[in-house]
């Protein structure tokens, strides 16, 4: 079972990290703005030194224990089960094939898909509503 520290608990976190061992932050994701995106995103963080003055753990950019807790806690020593990477490749979502292509594409649908392209990218060759732009 994964260990979880809340905001509350970031001087306890700071004690009890170990150094190069990754720990997880969850990212709650605004749907309305990225609507192909994934509701949470986790976040990797690894400390790897420990702050000059004060001895506190921090991360390579500069993120000491505590102010990460205190951010963007609760903070997790495994990754979150079913939640995807911020920094992998995001859903694949949308093409400009129908729902029922299934197959290659043969030189016909290539040639078409191509004559599509062309016409979208001459301002004067695109329709709006019917009339010419």
């Amino acid at each position: 079972m994964p260990k979880t520290w809340n905001p509350g608990q970031a001087k306890k976190f700071a004690r009890e990290l170990k150094l190069r061992q990754s720990y997880y932050v969850v990212y709650d994701v605004a749907t309305n703005m990225a609507r192909y995106e994934d509701k949470q995103l986790y976040s990797e963080f690894v400390f790897t030194k420990r702050l000059p003055l004060t001895g506190s753990p921090c991360t390579d950019g500069g993120y000491s224990a505590v102010t990460l807790c205190q951010t963007y806690g609760p903070v997790y020593d495994k990754p979150p089960a079913g939640m995807r990477n911020i920094a992998g490749g995001g859903p694949q979502v949308g093409a400009p094939l129908g729902e029922d292509h299934s197959a290659y594409l043969d030189e016909a649908e290539l040639r078409g898909m191509e004559k599509l392209a062309r016409q979208v990218a001459d301002p004067r060759a695109r329709r709006i509503r019917g009339r010419r732009v």
